[in-house]
């Protein structure tokens, strides 16, 4: 969710090729898969861990986590995520931020399907290590799967999650753009920590409503290795509310905000 600009120029980057077919001969693109892979594969460990650690304290009625815990557990995993693979693969970490960079002309279109083909792959590995290592603890509480909470609707649902991803990619685009960098040395080392605290901001606000997806890697990672028909009644959600929300963020940012588009 880091820097993403031509190699030409800082300050008014040129827009990626739609088919840039040559990345596919070049062992930077594969180095990026693989950082994505790996990167989505311990941002799902982690982040499931805990969400079920979680629901198992409340379930023993016991102290331990509360919301504000998982918020910081899934914000804090970006930020160090994020951080560590900017330079290889801009750290997305999530395909909504993927397809935003997408329409924004940041990413070819060969790149963003292979990196979604990678963080969702990273996302069921992740989830399977926990299974497989926390089985019983991770049947009994959900597997981490995204579901629409009782008491709330698909509309509130899908609203959620089309919001939160539209806040998640507008802080990627503006803490990562070209001319904010050119006037702060720091900003490649600020905009992973801006991004991990949207997210926790994000999953503050609704992680009651649908335990907070915003990043279809994620919820199609838990859904898959929890398999369960709860896991799948709403998952369309996940999916649909985070790309129309990076859509809407990513059309908002070049025609509204950035001032290329004066």
């Amino acid at each position: 969710m880091a820097r993403e600009v031509s190699a030409k120029d800082d300050h008014d980057p040129a827009p990626v090729p739609i088919f840039h077919v040559v990345e596919l001969s070049q062992w930077s693109f594969y180095r990026a898969l693989i950082a994505e892979f790996i990167a989505t594969l311990l941002f799902l460990y982690v982040t499931v861990l805990t969400v079920i650690g979680y629901k198992s304290h409340v379930s023993d009625a016991c102290g331990g986590l509360d919301h504000l815990g998982i918020a910081w557990a899934f914000g804090g995993m970006i930020f160090i995520l994020a951080y560590c693979i900017a330079d290889i693969s801009y750290g997305h970490i999530n395909p909504a931020v993927t397809f935003g960079s997408l329409l924004a002309r940041k990413v070819s279109l060969i790149r963003a399907v292979m990196y979604m083909v990678a963080q969702c792959l990273g996302a069921i590995s992740g989830a399977g290590i926990v299974k497989t290592l926390q089985k019983g603890y991770y049947e009994r509480n959900g597997g981490g799967a995204n579901i629409v909470s009782h008491g709330y609707s698909k509309g509130a649902g899908l609203g959620a999650e089309i919001i939160g991803t539209f806040v998640l990619v507008y802080t990627v685009f503006s803490a990562t753009d070209p001319k904010r960098k050119a006037k702060d040395s720091n900003a490649a080392v600020w905009a992973p920590l801006f991004i991990g605290f949207a997210v926790f901001m994000v999953h503050l606000a609704t992680i009651p409503i649908t335990g907070t997806g915003i990043n279809p890697a994620r919820s199609f990672g838990a859904a898959v290795i929890y398999n369960k028909a709860e896991a799948w009644d709403d998952h369309w959600i996940f999916w649909v509310g985070p790309f129309i929300g990076a859509t809407i963020a990513a059309l908002y940012h070049q025609f509204v905000m950035s001032a290329g588009a004066a």
